[in-house]
């Protein structure tokens, strides 16, 4: 895959960013529409009026869950993935490569934590300058030559340079809100398929069976959007690594070597799990078609093949 320069895939990260900030505030609108209807009398005139009376509610709502989450998106991700602050004396080497990749780079240099995990992996978070981390697992740090490790961390300060990471964020974010809601309906029908004795008990569970078959339409979309905008990012990141190093095929090694062991243990949210150079927790059934339509990297393999070819 070309890559198509830095300035361009800024602007389209910048503009995805912009059509996520609306899409889902807006597929959660039409989930509580579409709530509001098949839960209702089914009657237009009394779904609109009730639906203009909750908006503001639900916008407050969405809002302050993602300011919240916005603000704490970098203690949840170490807590997360374990990772802690690598400082410059314990290993001047990863910081002389990290530092001589970003003075050639022109860009400021982000913060360097370390995961306690001899498997090996790596990913980048952040939402700005200040925030802006790279964290390495003890085995690609121990088990990378120079070169290899070099093309890691170029392939990482590329999704810093493209605004992968700040798009990402924003993803995880909202597909989250989705997740909460359909965790959130299908409890109600536990809860209410305990209660046998209610005389209402049947229409409540039919109640709740409409919600949670909307909710789980609306958290697929919400999946389907994530993807459909950030399916290309680790072709991208690797052609940016490549062209940064010079040498696409040390980043080949590094992703050979990293796909025979990238499982992090620490890792338990598949959402997290997006931000690494390969999925942390691979899918037990990673042949099947299906998996492959749902999977949030590309295959390795097939990375490794285009970088072999880069020119």
């Amino acid at each position: 895959m070309q890559y198509i320069g830095l300035a361009g895939q800024i602007r389209k990260n910048n503009f995805n960013s912009v059509l996520l900030l609306i899409a889902f505030p807006a597929l959660l609108l039409v989930m509580c529409y579409a709530i509001l209807f098949f839960t209702g009398d089914r009657n237009s005139d009394q779904t609109n009026q009730y639906f203009l009376q909750i908006i503001p509610f639900v916008l407050a709502g969405v809002g302050t869950w993602f300011l919240i989450a916005w603000a704490g998106h970098s203690a949840f991700i170490r807590l997360s993935t374990g990772a802690k602050s690598l400082e410059r004396k314990e290993n001047k080497r990863v910081y002389n490569l990290l530092e001589n990749i970003c003075i050639s780079q022109g860009m400021k240099m982000p913060k360097l934590n370390i995961i306690e995990d001899d498997s090996l992996n790596a990913f980048a978070s952040g939402i700005n300058d200040n925030s802006y981390s790279i964290s390495l697992s003890n085995g690609v740090i121990n088990k990378l030559n120079d070169e290899e490790l070099e093309g890691v961390l170029a392939h990482e300060l590329t999704h810093i340079r493209n605004r992968d990471v700040r798009l990402l964020i924003i993803s995880i974010i909202f597909v989250g809100i989705f997740s909460f809601l359909a965790e959130l309906a299908f409890r109600g029908l536990r809860f209410t398929g305990g209660r046998k004795s209610d005389r209402d008990s049947k229409g409540s569970g039919a109640i709740i069976l409409i919600v949670i078959a909307i909710t789980a339409v609306a958290y697929l979309i919400s999946i389907l959007l994530r993807f459909g905008i950030s399916r290309n990012r680790e072709y991208l990141a690797d052609a940016g690594a490549a062209e940064i190093t010079k040498n696409p095929y040390a980043l080949a090694s590094a992703l050979r070597k990293i796909s025979g062991d990238p499982m992090i243990e620490a890792v338990e949210s598949r959402d997290v799990a997006q931000l690494f150079i390969d999925n942390p927790k691979p899918s037990i059934h990673k042949s099947a078609s299906w998996d492959n339509l749902f999977a949030t990297h590309p295959p390795i393999e097939k990375r490794i093949a285009l970088l072999e070819q880069f020119v």
